[in-house]
Formats: C-alpha cells, sequence, structure tokens
C-alpha cells in the first residue's frame, strides 16, 4: 500500500524535480550556515561535494521546466541521482583523507613556498593565503565527520532519485 502510494505521487509532474532542489539547496544552505554562521571553513574536498549539490539542483530545475514531458523529467531527476551518487564518492574520498587511508589532492596540503622568492613575494603569499587542511576532523557527532554524514546523505539521496527516475509514471519504458 506505501509503495503505491509513493509510486502516486510520482504522477505529479513537478514533485519530485521540486524536493530535489529542495533539499540540495538545503543541504547548500547548511553547508553555507556551518560555516558562516559556524565558523567551520571548508577544505577544497567540502566545497567540490557542494558542487554536487549543485549539480543536482540544476537537474531538479530542469526537471521543473521540463514537467510536462516525462521522459525529459525522468532523464534530468537520474542526473540529479547521478550528481548525488559523485558527491557520495567525493564524500568517501574526503573520508579516506580524514582517517589517514590515504593522501588527498595537492590543494588539501600546504603549500610549499619557493625558498628563492623575495620578502615581498612571500609576504604576498602569506597574506593571500586562505588555506584549510582536508585531513582535519573540524566537527563531528558520534565519531562521523561532517564529510561522513554527506555520504550516508548523498548516498540515500542518489537511490531516491535513481529509484523515482525509473518510476516516474507517464514515461514510456523501455
Amino acid at each position: 500500500m506505501a509503495a503505491n502510494s509513493l509510486r502516486g505521487l510520482l504522477d505529479h509532474p513537478r514533485l519530485v524535480p521540486a524536493v530535489i532542489v529542495a533539499i540540495g539547496l538545503g543541504a547548500l544552505g547548511a553547508a553555507l550556515a556551518s560555516q558562516f554562521w559556524g565558523g567551520l571553513e571548508p577544505c577544497v574536498l567540502c566545497i567540490y561535494q557542494r558542487y554536487a549539490y549543485l549539480g543536482a539542483v540544476a537537474m531538479g530545475l530542469a526537471g521543473l521546466a521540463l514537467g510536462g514531458n516525462p521522459e525529459a523529467r525522468r532523464v534530468a531527476v537520474a542526473l540529479a541521482g547521478l550528481a548525488f551518487l559523485t558527491g557520495a564518492g567525493i564524500a568517501v574520498f574526503h573520508v579516506g583523507v580524514e582517517q589517514q587511508w590515504w593522501r588527498g589532492t595537492a590543494e588539501c596540503h600546504a603549500p610549499v613556498f619557493d625558498p628563492d622568492a623575495s620578502i615581498a613575494d612571500l609576504r604576498k603569499q602569506l597574506l593571500g593565503l586562505r588555506f584549510v587542511p582536508c585531513d582535519e576532523i573540524r566537527w563531528s557527532l558520534f565519531g562521523i565527520s561532517m564529510a561522513g554524514y554527506n555520504v550516508l546523505a548523498s548516498l540515500g539521496l542518489a537511490a531516491a532519485s535513481l529509484w523515482a527516475a525509473l518510476n516516474i509514471t507517464g514515461a514510456k519504458r523501455s
């Protein structure tokens, strides 16, 4: 019965894309709130994870615009699912860097300064430096970092989006 009522929600052409947009914007809003009000400066991998949410939001907006065309809506929702899945992959990589399982990207580590640079050049580099290491866990709850929670959220959102794409009604199935 619950599965039928859930599938019935997929009859509403703009509901799934609207939910994707709302969740994506909510996640981005939470990330920005933790940054600007919570004082948690993001590392480069945190920023990359935000791009995945932006991609999902863009696909959700495309699904809203194409709501009358079930096939196009199905593709937009599936692409949003793939964006969430990409975000989960980036978050898994980030958790591995935090746990010292592997080394992060070059941007994850402190910059190397040219020893032959002048004092003025070094000063310019240092004053313009905004570096947050990727292997430092800045916040956790129950031993799980923000990147760890993002793995769980992104995997759930990817699964839900891909399930919805497969079950959108009104679309021809091959």
